[in-house]
């Protein structure tokens, strides 16, 4: 096996070709406004084919994309294989867990038989974080790399599904204050989200969270922190909760999840110190009476679904930018 990478902001190069194309999409930390911005648009134009007949386009005949989860998943990896399949890519989704790496094979290895099988992409999820990074560097010069996920680094396309969902709600972003309520110390969609928002000049980021739950210098990230639901809700436009990341929990960080429910869980009355209009987003999946009621889960001001059917269309955007498709040609 390779040796780990610590990862970190990264070098316009690494994500982005000479002429500033992108290549890669590891993580939005480093990148341009302009870029995200594309990338809403492109995904925005690829809407209107889940309501033709035939849900197909011919954007990527011809290419090869695999599907590398060496993480359960579900939602993710599902949107993936449609996006692919939309485009009409050929996809391959690799079962991890009985492939040569479990039988002794280096992940390199993997990777260069992959390789010879003439891929085009690989979409990675991983539960180490910087996995996605380092395949990326050792991958051939002709195939992008798509993050899906690694460890509690980074969740790219989540964040950019998240903002696509956000706007077609609420429209230009620069007015309004956005809540993210939970474990944001575990949570790679959180660190996405926040550095997307803030790139493109959100008026007002909120995290809540029990300090337990948070990291350290949280307000290095460009944050105003609340430790109480209900003031950190006072007037927001749109409330993201998150799950609580209890496989990469170490130690006894909450006293229970009753305890929780208690003082962080979304509720009815709770929600009524938002916006009246506001919306309600999760990435998934949802753990009602945990971090979230049925009733405002399966409510009006729920978008929770739209965010499921807004990421195929944001991952067929990726895709194709990734893999060279120009500006344009999806509409």
């Amino acid at each position: 096996m390779i040796a780990p990478i610590r990862p970190g902001p990264l070098p316009a190069s690494m994500q982005l070709t000479e002429d500033g194309r992108l290549r890669h999409f590891l993580t939005i930390e480093g990148l341009p406004a302009t870029l995200l911005n594309e990338i809403l648009e492109r995904a925005n134009s690829f809407l209107s084919i889940t309501a033709q007949p035939v849900k197909k386009v011919p954007l990527l005949r011809g290419k090869t994309i695999f599907n590398l989860f060496f993480e359960p998943s579900t939602r993710t990896r599902t949107t993936f294989e449609l996006a692919a399949k939309r485009l009409s890519a050929d996809v391959m989704n690799m079962n991890i867990n009985v492939s040569a790496t479990k039988k002794g094979e280096s992940l390199l290895d993997t990777l260069r038989n992959l390789e010879a099988m003439h891929s085009d992409m690989f979409v990675v999820r991983h539960e180490q974080s910087g996995a996605a990074q380092l395949i990326a560097q050792h991958v051939a010069p002709h195939i992008s790399v798509i993050n899906a996920g690694d460890g509690r680094h980074a969740h790219p396309t989540q964040a950019m599904l998240d903002v696509f969902t956000i706007r077609q709600h609420k429209g230009d972003l620069t007015a309004l204050r956005i809540a993210i309520v939970g474990d944001i110390l575990h949570s790679r969609v959180a660190r996405s989200q926040i550095h997307a928002l803030n790139t493109l000049n959100t008026g007002e980021v909120r995290v809540i969270a029990p300090k337990t739950l948070l990291p350290a210098n949280v307000r290095n990230l460009g944050v105003h922190v609340f430790h109480s639901l209900t003031d950190g809700l006072k007037d927001v436009d749109v409330v993201i909760m998150l799950r609580l990341q209890k496989e990469r929990m170490t130690g006894a960080l909450l006293p229970s999840e009753h305890e929780y429910y208690r003082l962080y869980g979304l509720t009815p009355e709770r929600l009524e110190y938002a916006h009246p209009d506001a919306i309600v987003m999760h990435p998934g999946p949802v753990n009602r009476g945990v971090e979230i009621a049925s009733e405002v889960a399966d409510g009006p001001q729920s978008v929770i679904l739209e965010q499921v059917s807004n990421g195929i269309a944001v991952r067929m955007a990726l895709m194709s930018m990734c893999l060279g498709i120009p500006s344009g040609v999806a509409a």
